[in-house]
């Protein structure tokens, strides 16, 4: 009764086999070594977005942003890989599936909206010369 669970099923560790009773659907929960990995990473690609942000070393804010957008996506790539353990072989392949589909859906909500604000503001915001600053009504 040493080595059994409640069910009678012993759970020494078996180097290669799953356990029948795993609900993961083929997801491998990570080592200790991958969450460090995931951890460094993740310090490295936010130490220099926010030495970018507060030093003010590059001149144009648009190069900056554009830069820690870039370090931005990099670190949701090792957030899923290291932390949430997702890969092609995660059910099957659905869960890889399910986030491409899930990036065009927001990219193609992001492009729209930005599509939008900016037509919008083109066409439909006054003057800065107009009617109302020159002081008479």
């Amino acid at each position: 009764m040493s080595g059994e669970t409640h069910h009678g099923h012993d759970h020494a560790p078996v180097h290669g086999h799953h356990d029948a009773h795993d609900h993961h659907g083929g997801a491998s929960h990570g080592s200790r070594r991958e969450y460090w990995i995931g951890f460094l990473l993740s310090v490295l690609l936010t130490a220099p977005a926010f030495a970018l942000v507060m030093t003010g070393i590059i001149p144009d804010p648009r190069v900056t942003a554009g830069i820690v957008m870039a370090l931005a996506m990099v670190q949701i790539v090792v957030h899923m890989i290291y932390f949430l353990h997702m890969n092609t072989k995660s059910e099957n392949g659905w869960t890889m599936l399910a986030l491409i589909f899930t990036a065009i859906i927001v990219l193609i909500v992001i492009a729209g909206s930005l599509w939008v604000m900016y037509h919008m503001n083109l066409n439909m915001m006054p003057g800065m010369g107009g009617e109302m600053s020159s002081g008479g009504m």
